[in-house]
C-alpha cells in the first residue's frame, strides 16, 4: 500500500519526465556542509562567530565585518588526502584519494567614517568552497541473503507487466505518467533482472539461488560552492551588526558500479551516471556584542533556495552464458528539473580576548533538518518530504578553537569542531525503507558524529603582509548498502563505511 502512496504522490507533483527527484538521503547530501574558509579559521575548528576580522565569517556571522581595522585580500589552495575504508561480510576494502583545490579567495574593504556613533563600514566579497564531494569507497562480500534482483521484484509488485513493456510508437513506460518514478522496476524488467511469476507479481533473476559473490563501487566528485556578499558596521565599538547574501553552485557527479555472481556463475550488473547542478541563494544575518574581553554573537542563516537539474544514465545487464546476455539502458539525453530548500541555521558564539597574546572561542550552531523540502517546478511538494520529516531531526555543532602568539609576528593555533547525525537510528540502520533514487539503489547513512581535529601556524612577514598554515583531520562513520531492505522480506545487509580526511590549506594575506 505505502508503494502505491509513494507513486501517486510523485504522480501528483511531478511534470513529463521523473527519474528521480532525489532521496531523503540525497537532501541530507545536498544540505550538510563541511568545515571551510581560511586557514587561520579552520586551524581554531572554525570557531569565529563572535571573533570576526577574517573573511570567513562571511558565512558564519557577517557581523565580524565591523572588526575589521583596514582593507584586506586574501586567498586559500588546500590539498586533501580522503580515505574510505569498508568492511562488508567480513571483506574489507580500502580506498584512497588525492586531491588539490582553491577553497577560499576573498577582498574586504574598510571605509571609516568622520564622526557619529558609526565608527566604520565593511565591504566584503569571498569565495568559499563549503564541500568537497571527492569520495570513493568499494564494497566486496562472499554471500548475501538476498540479491538486488530481488529487491527490484518487491519494488515492482503489484505493477501490471503491460505497463512494464515497450510498443515502439505507442507506450513507453519510462515516459508515461503512471510508471512515474519506477524506473528501476522498467529497467529490471527490460534488462530479465525480474521475471513475472503471474497475478502482477515478480521474482528476481536469480530465483532461488542466493548470491555467492557481490560488489560495489561508488565514485564522487564535484563541490558546493558559495560566493558571498557582505556588509558591516561597527557602533561605539560595542556593537556590531553584518548581513550578507550569498549565492551557492550546486556540482555533483556520481558513478557506481553493481555486481553479482551466483554458484551456477550467473551475473547480474547494475551501473549508474547521475550529475546534479544548479544555483541557489541564502541570507545572512548577525550582531556581535563586545564587552571588552568578552565578545557574544548571533546569526541566523536561512535555508539555500535551489533550482536543480539532474543528468543521468544508467545500464543494466543480466548474464546467463556467452551466448545470452540481456543489456539495456535507460533512455538517452534525459534530465528533470526540480527546487530544494536546504534547512535555515541558528549559530550563537563567544569568545575571551586575553590581550594582545591570546584568544579562546566557541560556536554552537543548531540545524534542523526536518525542514529540508524538495518541489517541482510549479511549486509542489513531493512525497519524499514526508520521509524527511519522520526520518530527521536537529543536528548540534560545537566549534572550539585558540590561538596564542609566541611573539607579535608568530601564531600557534588549535580546535574541534564535531557534529552530531540528524539521521534517527531506523533510519540509519535502515529499519525503514529507503527508497531508489531512479535507477541508483546504493545509498550510505551517518550515525555517529563527525569530529575534526585541527591545528595551525601563522606569521605576518610585515604588517601587511602574512602566511597561514592549517591540518584538518576529520572523521566519520556509518553504513553503506547495495539496496535497500523491504517490510516484504528482502534483507540487505550494510557494510560498515568509515571515512578520513586529512587536509592542509595554505592562506595568503594582504593588508592595506
Amino acid at each position: 500500500m505505502k508503494k502505491i502512496v509513494f507513486l501517486t504522490g510523485i504522480l501528483l507533483a511531478c511534470n513529463s519526465v521523473v527519474f528521480s527527484q532525489g532521496t531523503e538521503i540525497d537532501a541530507y547530501t545536498m544540505s550538510n556542509t563541511e568545515l571551510s574558509g581560511t586557514a587561520r579559521s579552520m586551524a581554531m575548528g572554525g570557531a569565529f562567530g563572535a571573533l570576526g576580522g577574517d573573511i570567513s565569517i562571511l558565512s558564519i556571522n557577517p557581523a565580524g565585518l565591523g572588526i575589521y581595522r583596514s582593507s584586506e585580500l586574501t586567498g586559500t589552495v588546500g590539498f586533501s588526502n580522503i580515505g574510505s575504508s569498508t568492511s562488508w561480510l567480513g571483506t574489507e576494502k580500502d580506498v584512497n584519494k588525492n586531491n588539490f583545490s582553491l577553497d577560499n579567495l576573498g577582498f574586504e574593504l574598510y571605509l571609516p567614517t568622520s564622526s557619529g556613533s558609526i565608527m566604520n563600514w565593511n565591504l566584503a566579497f569571498s569565495y568559499n568552497r563549503v564541500k568537497n564531494f571527492n569520495r570513493e569507497y568499494k564494497m566486496e562480500n562472499r554471500g548475501m541473503p538476498n540479491s538486488i534482483g530481488d529487491y527490484v521484484a518487491s519494488l515492482a509488485q503489484g505493477i501490471p507487466e503491460k505497463d512494464l513493456i515497450y510498443t515502439e510508437g505507442v507506450y513507453d513506460p519510462y515516459f508515461a505518467a503512471n510508471m512515474a518514478g519506477n524506473w528501476l522496476s522498467i529497467l529490471g524488467y527490460e534488462s530479465y533482472m525480474i521475471n513475472p511469476a503471474g497475478n502482477n507479481s515478480y521474482t528476481g533473476f536469480f530465483d532461488n539461488y542466493r548470491p555467492t559473490e557481490g560488489y560495489l563501487r561508488v565514485t564522487e566528485h564535484g563541490e558546493i560552492s558559495e560566493m558571498n556578499f557582505g556588509i558591516g558596521t561597527n557602533i561605539n565599538n560595542l556593537l556590531f551588526l553584518g548581513a550578507s547574501v550569498s549565492v551557492t553552485q550546486m556540482d555533483y557527479r556520481l558513478n557506481s558500479a553493481y555486481e553479482e555472481y551466483n554458484e551456477l556463475d550467473h551475473h547480474i550488473y547494475l551501473d549508474n551516471w547521475l550529475n546534479t547542478e544548479g544555483d541557489g541563494y541564502s541570507f545572512t544575518l548577525g550582531a556581535i556584542l563586545n564587552l571588552q574581553m568578552i565578545r557574544l554573537g548571533a546569526a541566523y542563516s536561512t535555508p539555500k533556495w535551489f533550482q536543480l537539474t539532474d543528468y543521468y544514465d544508467a545500464r543494466a545487464e543480466t548474464y546467463l552464458t556467452d551466448d545470452d546476455v540481456e543489456t539495456r539502458y535507460t533512455p538517452e539525453n534525459t534530465y528533470t528539473d526540480y527546487k530544494f530548500h536546504t534547512p535555515g541555521k541558528w549559530t550563537f558564539s563567544g569568545a575571551v580576548i586575553i590581550g594582545q597574546s591570546a584568544l579562546l572561542s566557541a560556536d554552537y550552531e543548531m540545524t534542523n533538518y526536518k525542514n529540508m523540502k524538495y518541489f517541482n517546478t510549479d511549486g509542489g511538494e513531493y512525497y519524499t518530504n514526508r520521509d524527511i520529516e519522520a526520518d530527521f531531526g536537529v543536528a548540534h555543532t560545537l566549534r572550539l578553537g585558540g590561538e596564542l602568539k609566541i611573539i607579535p609576528q608568530f601564531a600557534i593555533r588549535a580546535g574541534y569542531a564535531m557534529q552530531t547525525s540528524p539521521m534517527r537510528t531506523e533510519l540509519a540502520n535502515n529499519d525503514v525503507e529507503v527508497w531508489p533514487a531512479g535507477t541508483i539503489a546504493h545509498f550510505s547513512t551517518t550515525e555517529n558524529t563527525t569530529n575534526y581535529i585541527t591545528a595551525g601556524l601563522g606569521y605576518r612577514f610585515t604588517p601587511n603582509f602574512s602566511m597561514d598554515l592549517a591540518c584538518i583531520y576529520k572523521t566519520n562513520e556509518g553504513k553503506a548498502y547495495a539496496f535497500s531492505s523491504t517490510p516484504d522480506g528482502v534483507i540487505s545487509e550494510p557494510a560498515t563505511l568509515k571515512n578520513n580526511s586529512t587536509r592542509l590549506a595554505l592562506t595568503l594575506g594582504y593588508k592595506f
